[in-house]
């Protein structure tokens, strides 16, 4: 039988991820018949939409597809009878992020871009603009799924589900994927052949544990392997020496599997073994605060912030975009820090329009996967993708370690989430005080009142209070 011709809209699709993006359809229009694949920007972003856009249809061109790919910055004249919606926008642009990462910093606080409060402006940014989208589908293509690649991810998630009242969407992340790599070079094992892998908890922080296809867990090794040194390897190799060596390659392996984003500051060994999962990468914010602060302070005083390092990374990138005969993604793309988003992306569109049944770690209902979380939130979780979309894979209970620190991260994204939507002063000095990488009291409210006056063209619903603080 032939497939059905399929319509994607992309938002954001001016970014520096779209060639990826492009590559990843490419690959599979056997199986996605993609006809129509729209790139919306806003006003801002036009540039960056025209020179991505013209690659991208290069691309397609070089590949003989009959895909037509459109350029808007009218995004409801895209979004018509839509069968897929992806999000990948940047709410005030990297601009934004740059203010979300050196105001903490300058206080001697966290500044990243989805943990701590970067992240948590970040969502006031972003909220209210997906939820304009959700009510843009509802009229324009109320039977399409809504990917969202938008940090962060699971509070945006959630947003859409509780307050767009919208259940067709699915948030994704490059990170499990990251992970997978990392334990497989770390294994010398195919992590997608040789190995399964278990995920839960929250966007950009959850757990994992991982078993070989014979049933045999194989959790302790890794954290022996990844985070126990010497020590750790010491069980598995025939002498000392032998050791060494081979805990220096993990490392390194290690290392070249991890996020850009993230300096690879080493765990303390016990603290992961008493855990007994593996964490993600962005866990080394929560569990050795004070390492990543003094390096990020560092490598900021030397570098400015990673959002500044990003940007110039995009004006290379873009550079190199602007050649006529450029119809490939470059390699340069995997230092921007989106590495494997079509893997995610892509995938996950291809396995709802076959009902391909899939496993892969996505942001959804938790519908009891995890009984440590509320039923009715979204949590990030490895699940099966069918036509009907994720069904969440039973994870059941944390350790009290891992269930505490969870519970804490799931109440502060929900107050978050709600100041978001309502503007509340109130409840975002809530969120700031219990974000474990904010200081509470005074500390937290001068910053949340520097950072709102510092963000004000982008939170009208704050607009009131931004005007009270700027009169004082």
């Amino acid at each position: 039988m032939e497939k059905k011709p399929v319509k994607i809209v992309t938002i954001g699709g001016g970014s520096s991820y779209t060639p990826e993006l492009v590559e990843g359809f490419i690959k599979r229009y056997d199986e996605l018949p993609i006809k129509e694949l729209w790139l919306v920007d806003i006003e801002e972003g036009k540039e960056k939409l025209e020179i991505v856009g013209e690659m991208a249809k290069r691309m397609v061109k070089a590949a003989g597809l009959p895909m037509d790919v459109h350029l808007t910055l009218d995004r409801r004249e895209a979004m018509k009878d839509a069968d897929f919606v992806t999000t990948q926008f940047r709410v005030g642009l990297l601009d934004a992020r740059i203010k979300d990462e050196r105001i903490p910093l300058s206080h001697g606080i966290i500044g990243q871009e989805t943990n701590g409060a970067g992240g948590m402006f970040k969502a006031f940014r972003t909220i209210p603009v997906i939820l304009s989208i959700v009510e843009d589908m509802k009229e324009l293509c109320p039977d399409a799924w809504l990917v969202n690649f938008t940090n962060p991810s699971g509070m945006v998630t959630e947003a859409v589900i509780k307050y767009g009242k919208w259940d067709k969407v699915v948030g994704l992340c490059n990170v499990p994927i990251s992970c997978e790599k990392m334990v497989g070079k770390a294994l010398d094992m195919d992590e997608e052949k040789e190995l399964y892998f278990k995920f839960a908890g929250l966007n950009h922080f959850h757990w994992h544990r991982v078993w070989d296809k014979k049933g045999n867990e194989l959790t302790e090794k890794c954290i022996d392997l990844l985070y126990g040194g010497t020590d750790g390897f010491a069980k598995y190799a025939a002498n000392p020496t032998r050791a060494a060596e081979e805990a220096e390659k993990a490392a390194k392996r290690a290392k070249d599997a991890g996020v850009a984003n993230i300096k690879n500051i080493s765990y303390m060994s016990e603290q992961v073994k008493d855990l007994g999962y593996l964490p993600c990468m962005y866990h080394r914010y929560y569990y050795i605060t004070d390492d990543m602060l003094e390096d990020e302070i560092e490598d900021f005083k030397e570098n400015g912030t990673r959002a500044e390092v990003v940007k110039r990374t995009e004006a290379e990138l873009f550079e190199l975009y602007k050649d006529p005969n450029l119809d490939h993604k470059p390699e340069q793309l995997t230092k921007r820090g989106g590495t494997y988003y079509s893997d995610a992306a892509c995938e996950l569109i291809n396995s709802i329009y076959n009902d391909k049944r899939t496993t892969m770690v996505v942001s959804t209902h938790n519908k009891g996967a995890l009984t440590d979380l509320p039923y009715d939130c979204v949590a990030e979780v490895s699940s099966i993708i069918t036509a009907a979309g994720p069904q969440p894979l039973a994870w059941g209970e944390f350790t009290p370690a891992a269930r505490g620190m969870v519970q804490i991260m799931k109440a502060m994204e929900q107050v978050t989430i709600e100041a978001a939507v309502t503007g509340d002063y109130n409840k975002a000095l809530h969120a700031f005080t219990i974000n474990p990488l904010v200081p509470s009291g005074q500390i937290a409210k001068t910053l949340l009142d520097e950072m709102l006056v510092a963000h004000k063209a982008h939170l009208p619903l704050f607009a009131d209070k931004i005007a009270e603080l700027e009169a004082k």
